[in-house]
């Protein structure tokens, strides 16, 4: 998770829009928050950054974007070229250098091994010091190669700087040599073991857990029964990811963050329900209980889901902060264990 403004907000991501870094009208759409309702935007000078863009002409768009545009309340990352591309050191240098304490993070595709992101944040200790940083730049890293999902976990703890892994299923796919159908309405199915292994290695390192794309996307003049058949397999796909601990998705365009958003919400009754669990844990002074209302155990780890479901519910303006803030001290108090800075290590 990220925590910003001096740790008095916490964002778990629902929605992570990525786009075209070198394009700066996609930066305006990305930070309109009507046309883009997303937690999250990542300005991308890899894979979506055509080569004749790459380099000078791209980095200056991203850094005029970066210090003329408001993006509100999102969390803006930047994603440069992967560490062994011959344009990542300068994608480094020009947005360190070019828009000091103007972004959160940045994403790091086609990560190895937890060495490169020991390289990444020592880099960033490098720069930001060398710029004058105020800001800890975080760091979400892709997991996208088969090596990278072996050691995971290492991933997720080489820096304190970590704050999500992300499931790359594209480049993960071409990688295994698979069939690139089974990127689309099979996948919770196909890559069950993929996505729960990044859940898992993210949850156990007090990450965020981000699922990949849904590569549909309609069009302006696709018939109601088109739209209608993209717009659900793109729920089935977010509601699957989110039933085994994803914490939000990626979008490619703003047209998916809806739906995106609402399956990564708690509904009300879970929300009802979380904060019944709260209130009587803490009433009974925590412990391990019998709840009468709902004939349920109720006890330590109940009442942490409960209380990163209403955080959760939080983010979707569903819960006043003045809740999860008094339900994080409580807990604080009982087990030690502080949502609002789950994200934070070392």
């Amino acid at each position: 998770m990220f925590v910003l403004d001096g740790g008095k907000r916490v964002v778990v991501p629902r929605t992570e829009l990525t786009y075209p870094g070198h394009n700066l009208k996609l930066h305006q759409n990305a930070a309109d928050p009507v046309k883009s309702p997303v937690d999250h935007v990542m300005a991308d000078l890899e894979d979506a950054c055509p080569y004749e863009f790459k380099g000078d002409k791209s980095r200056q768009v991203m850094v005029e974007a970066l210090n003329s545009i408001d993006f509100g309340k999102k969390v803006v990352t930047v994603r440069p070229n992967n560490l062994r591309s011959e344009f990542f050191y300068g994608d480094m240098e020009a947005v360190m250098s070019g828009a000091v304490d103007k972004f959160h993070g940045v994403i790091i595709p086609k990560i190895h091994g937890p060495e490169d992101v020991k390289l990444v944040s020592d880099l960033l200790d490098e720069l930001e010091a060398k710029y004058g940083w105020k800001t800890k730049v975080a760091i979400e890293s892709l997991i996208e190669r088969p090596r990278a999902l072996e050691y995971a976990y290492e991933i997720a703890t080489a820096s304190p700087r970590m704050a999500g892994l992300i499931f790359g299923i594209a480049d993960y796919t071409a990688e295994l040599g698979g069939d690139p159908d089974l990127l689309l309405d099979r996948q919770n199915e196909m890559f069950y073991y993929e996505k729960k292994a990044v859940v898992t290695a993210a949850k156990a390192a007090g990450l965020h857990a981000i699922d990949n794309v849904y590569l549909r996307i309609w069009r302006k003049d696709d018939p109601p029964e088109v739209v209608k058949q993209i717009d659900e397999g793109l729920r089935r796909k977010n509601e699957g990811a989110a039933a085994i601990g994803m914490d939000g998705t990626w979008v490619i365009h703003p047209q998916q963050a809806q739906i995106a958003n609402e399956c990564y919400s708690p509904t009300k009754k879970q929300i009802e329900d979380a904060k019944h669990q709260l209130d009587f844990y803490h009433e009974m002074g925590g412990g391990s209980m019998f709840d009468p209302k709902t004939g349920q155990m109720i006890d330590e780890a109940t009442a942490k889901i409960a209380l990163m479901r209403v955080s959760k519910a939080y983010m979707a303006g569903l819960v006043d902060k003045e809740y999860v803030d008094s339900m994080a001290e409580k807990s604080k108090s009982i087990t030690g264990y502080d949502i609002r800075r789950a994200g934070e290590r070392g």
